[in-house]
């Protein structure tokens, strides 16, 4: 029992710097949203924070795989985070709207490139045997964040200004920081690639991705269709304000408490992913999780009350923490280490674009059309491509261990 504590003691330190920085996250993305909403008074500053994002990771992705393949990812992700601290630091320092989004833009670009430098560290620190239920834990920690985050920030607003929140997040990254620096460190001089970043190697980069996606088109597939499922919630997401107040007519405490059933949705959903992690299917989490996201947003899309729409939300939450620990598993078994940063960075160019495309397409059908035809159209959508990447994992199950193994 002691020895497995112990072989527990990295990931569950991971773990806890994960958790803080997700409630930093959500303390930033409130505080930012509320302090832009007080310097400008204008809506369509707020939303242009929404654009930066993808705007960011675009302009990242096309060569930050080549450098994460080649550093420490350990010193990597200790830079970005004291780097995004930094910066998040300055921001109420400055009542400029370009200062702001440039400096928004910045930390967007660390974000984009945090990410796939942590699935790296975290795919060579995590034990194949092990990383199902890590994911799971991983799910649940998130949806703490999600429901710990925004109850943060208010109660950072009740003592203090967004300003006091934004130093809080600042100190949030902070702390992550730290407890990455104890983490051990597994890149070694060895493993490194030391040649230098050009434009010559991003362009045998890209072919090296190229290559290996034809190579592996079962697992591609599955990528792609999973992420497109995450694009279509990302564009269906940005009318979900607007569907909540103008279409169902709620206040903004029941849209709150809207919210609050989504959150309490993903924790029970992790829970249970926690629980019986060995005895689920890694084919069936991705599969029948995703297909249960694509209904629990048909399900909101088509309500006319309240309570219709929480259970939609609550739907779709609770089958996203077992597709989203399902997928993760799936990327971790399936992905060569070695080149795991730029085939995230890569694809997440790919997916910064398509999300931009998507939600305009989803603001000009609300616009033509109506909001609420808007997000049925968009469910629908995503409950075809759902269906059909589960039928597709259900197939190639067999041809997989990465799909049905239940370890």
């Amino acid at each position: 029992m002691k020895n497995k504590l112990l072989s527990w003691k990295y990931p569950f330190l991971l773990l806890f710097g994960i958790g803080t920085s997700s409630i930093g996250d959500w303390i930033y993305l409130i505080s930012l949203n509320v302090m832009m909403l007080d310097i400008t008074n204008s809506p369509l500053a707020v939303s242009g924070l929404y654009m930066i994002k993808p705007l960011a990771a675009l302009c990242a992705n096309i060569w930050s795989g080549s450098l994460i393949d080649r550093i420490n990812k350990r010193k990597l992700m200790i830079f970005l985070d004291w780097m995004r601290a930094g910066i998040i630091a300055c921001l109420p320092f400055f009542s400029s709207i370009l200062i702001i989004y440039v400096l928004v833009f910045l930390i967007s670009m660390a974000s984009s490139m945090f990410r796939p430098a942590s699935m790296v560290y975290i795919t060579k620190l995590i034990p194949t045997e092990k990383r199902k239920r890590f994911n799971s834990l991983r799910s649940l920690i998130d949806s703490g964040g999600f429901l710990l985050g925004p109850a943060a920030a208010g109660a950072l607003f009740m003592i203090g200004t967004p300003a006091f929140a934004i130093y809080a997040n600042a100190a949030a990254l902070v702390l992550s920081g730290l407890v990455t620096l104890f983490m051990p460190n597994l890149d070694t001089k060895t493993e490194v690639k030391e040649n230098k970043l050009s434009v010559n190697t991003i362009r045998e980069d890209w072919k090296v991705v190229f290559h290996f996606s034809r190579a592996n088109r079962y697992i591609i597939t599955i990528y792609v269709l999973f992420s497109f499922l995450m694009i279509m919630a990302t564009a269906i997401d940005s009318l979900e304000v607007s569907f909540a107040t103008n279409v169902i007519h709620l206040s903004e405490s029941e849209y709150g408490f809207l919210l609050s059933v989504a959150g309490a949705g993903i924790m029970i959903g992790a829970v249970l992913n926690t629980l019986f992690a060995k005895k689920l299917a890694t084919n069936f989490l991705i599969g029948a999780g995703s297909v249960g996201v694509s209904l629990g947003y048909l399900l909101y899309a088509s309500s006319s009350s309240f309570q219709i729409m929480g259970t939609g939300f609550f739907s779709l939450s609770f089958a996203l923490a077992f597709a989203s620990a399902g997928f993760q598993t799936f990327y971790q078994n399936s992905i060569p280490v070695d080149m795991m940063g730029r085939v995230g960075s890569i694809y997440g160019l790919l997916e910064s674009l398509l999300i931009i495309i998507m939600t305009f397409l989803c603001g000009m059908a609300a616009h033509i059309f109506s909001i609420q035809g808007a997000v049925i159209g968009g469910s629908l959508i995503m409950l075809l491509s759902t269906s059909v990447l589960a039928v597709f994992t259900h197939i190639i199950a067999h041809k997989s261990f990465v799909l049905h193994e239940n370890s």
